[in-house]
């Protein structure tokens, strides 16, 4: 009996022990297996993201996200936050910390959650906030558990699904659910699914997706974006409400029809002095391009930039009359105020969304609401204009990189249409002529003319208004960084924005620059476009390579060699010919005291196969071989 009894003890003792291991052995980082945590910052040991249609109007959106953080790196992954604003509202906010054993340390509810709002230094207005948790850990490995729910009464934008987040997190699961209970009608986008084990099943009423097991992705320099290789998952509702506003696109041409309906519309209205005024302003003026272009420098010279994103504003521009009286306005505000003074002329223009900055296409083959930006599209008899219409220096007509060479939404009466940008990769050219004055000391006196068109306009001129310190700092340390006891003299720039064409004259010294010995004298003739950087080497390449810009750069320097030296034979001409662009160099003999040193370097963007990096490294490093090249001089 006693027997019995201890045995029920023992039993009893490990059922308990069992029971409080499964919840600690859930959240502990010990349970992970090696193969998710290799080339890994951090696990996500679980995403969880269920989204409700109850109407075309309302959602609701719960997610629950567990992260084993595995060192300091990882920490950006726990993603413990959550935007709100006047329609987005926060039903259950909470996250819970777990140390390596599975042991809790701490429990955050949402009143614990710091609360700030969510505005940039350019915002005047703004509804947005965000609840974010602030932890410091004590210890490496750490699980963080976070649980949020929402609702929404805007369905415009349905949650994506992007699996692999970044590089160095692996996923443990990731599951993606839509429920649809109405069966409003949807569309849904698969896009890079090839290779990876996705699971997914899909009805009117439910949509499953789920990937287990993937191991981390290590990052690779020059790689074509993460999101353009990995599975995304992209849905809409065919009928969506905006803020309130209710609308139905199945098509580009729809949702484009909706947007000039009800968000543009009635927003170009001026008063009757501000037409008068423009329309004087370009009274004489035949050309319909020279009209443009006086109206967007009156737009320069008269708003500035300003965001303003309250309720629909992020959408819907600020009427044209309230920007021409406060002279400012946000993207939408500023390009609206532009096309309802070309409207006061005669002369039509287009709303145009579009993604800025970082190079990136409207998807073309799934219609939904698109872009972070807004320009404006000007189709004139004989060409397009495109006008940027929050920057006051840009030059009439350029684009930049901010948003050149990418597909747009352009919203026209009729419907929306998608266009494509200009692109600068033909004209993107820098000339740099120098004269260069050698001292038998090893110093260096050189006068620099340098001009820069296409892109590389776009990377040099807004250097024009920069301080005397600031300018010594920018040659110092971003141009010139490998010459030191460089000092700058004088500079002096002209911006010719009809050519779209930036040129900088600088006097520069350079003190101890060459290396002097008693039988020769040696000198790096590449002092101003010294290329230098070797891509990193990779064993086993996994990534495509991307170049994502297209340039040439052209050098041409004068040297006066120093006193009491002469030259020595000067090298063979370089060639170097490749898929990726091309290098040359060579040498001209001007007389006993001179010679001319000529530089070429050109460089194709594109996307090219992992295999292709190899040969990719071999021609930069040959660049960089070449850009460092010196030549000997020796005493008569």
């Amino acid at each position: 009996m006693n027997k019995l009894k201890t045995l029920v003890q023992i039993a009893i003792v490990c059922v308990s022990m069992t029971s409080f291991a499964q919840n600690p052995l859930e959240y502990s980082g010990l349970l992970i297996s090696p193969e998710l945590k290799e080339n890994a910052n951090a696990v996500i040991k679980l995403s969880e993201t269920t989204i409700e249609v109850t109407s075309f109007d309302r959602l609701k959106v719960t997610e629950k996200r567990v992260v084993t953080v595995l060192n300091k790196l990882g920490r950006k992954w726990v993603h413990a936050y959550q935007h709100y604003n006047n329609d987005t509202k926060i039903r259950n906010l909470s996250a819970t910390i777990y140390d390596n054993l599975g042991k809790r340390i701490k429990r955050y509810a949402e009143s614990d959650f710091n609360d700030v709002s969510a505005v940039d230094d350019v915002s005047l207005y703004s509804d947005a906030k965000i609840k974010f948790l602030e932890y410091t850990p004590t210890s490496y490995p750490y699980t963080v558990v976070f649980e949020t729910t929402y609702e929404n009464s805007t369905t415009a934008f349905i949650p994506s699904w992007n699996p692999i987040e970044g590089y160095s997190v692996s996923v443990q699961k990731s599951t993606y659910r839509l429920l649809n209970p109405t069966s409003v009608p949807y569309r849904k986008k698969e896009s890079n699914f090839k290779g990876f084990d996705v699971q997914a099943s899909a009805t009117p009423e439910v949509l499953v997706y789920e990937i287990k097991n993937q191991p981390a992705i290590k990052f690779e320099r020059t790689s074509v974006a993460l999101h353009k290789t990995t599975p995304t998952l992209q849905v809409a509702l065919d009928k969506f409400a905006l803020k309130g506003v209710a609308g139905t696109a199945t098509n580009w041409k729809e949702l484009g029809l909706w947007l000039h309906q009800h968000l543009f519309t009635d927003k170009n209205q001026l008063s009757p002095a501000t037409i008068s005024k423009v329309k004087q302003l370009v009274k004489g003026i035949e050309s319909d391009e020279e009209k443009v272009k006086k109206i967007y420098e009156y737009v320069q010279n008269k708003t500035r930039y300003i965001s303003v994103q309250v309720d629909i504003g992020g959408w819907e521009p600020i009427a044209a009359m309230e920007v021409d009286k406060v002279s400012y306005g946000d993207c939408k505000g500023l390009s609206n105020y532009t096309k309802a003074l070309l409207d006061a002329v005669g002369i039509p223009s287009y709303h145009t969304l579009v993604y800025a900055k970082n190079k990136r296409d409207i998807t073309k083959d799934f219609t939904s609401l698109q872009g972070n930006h807004m320009i404006l599209n000007v189709p004139l008899k004989d060409k397009e204009l495109w006008l940027e219409c929050t920057n006051q220096e840009i030059p009439f007509g350029f684009l930049g990189d901010f948003t050149d060479d990418r597909d747009v939404l352009v919203v026209t009466p009729e419907g929306g249409i998608i266009k494509r940008t200009p692109s600068y990769k033909d004209n993107s050219l820098q000339e740099t002529t120098a004269t260069i004055a050698l001292k038998a000391n090893g110093n260096v006196t050189a006068h620099i003319e340098r001009s820069s068109t296409g892109v590389q306009y776009n990377n040099s001129y807004q250097i024009e208004g920069f301080t005397s310190k600031e300018l010594d700092k920018y040659y110092k340390e971003r141009i010139w960084d490998y010459n030191n006891n460089l000092e700058i003299v004088k500079t002096q720039f002209t911006n010719d924005k009809k050519a779209v064409k930036f040129t900088e004259s600088i006097d520069v010294t350079l003190d101890e620059f060459a290396t002097v010995r008693p039988e020769n004298y040696l000198v790096r003739v590449n002092v101003f476009n010294r290329f230098s950087h070797v891509p990193k080497r990779y064993r086993k390449r996994k990534r495509p390579l991307k170049l994502s810009m297209s340039y040439t750069d052209k050098d041409s320097y004068t040297y006066t060699l120093p006193e009491g030296y002469k030259m020595t034979t000067l090298p063979a001409k370089i060639n170097l010919e490749s898929t990726f662009g091309r290098y040359t160099a060579y040498f001209e003999k001007i007389d006993d005291t001179h010679f001319r040193y000529h530089r070429e370097m050109t460089i194709n963007e594109g996307v090219y196969p992992k295999e292709d990096y190899k040969a990719y490294r071999k021609f930069r490093k040959s660049i960089a071989k070449y850009d460092g090249m010196r030549i000997e001089l020796i005493r008569q």
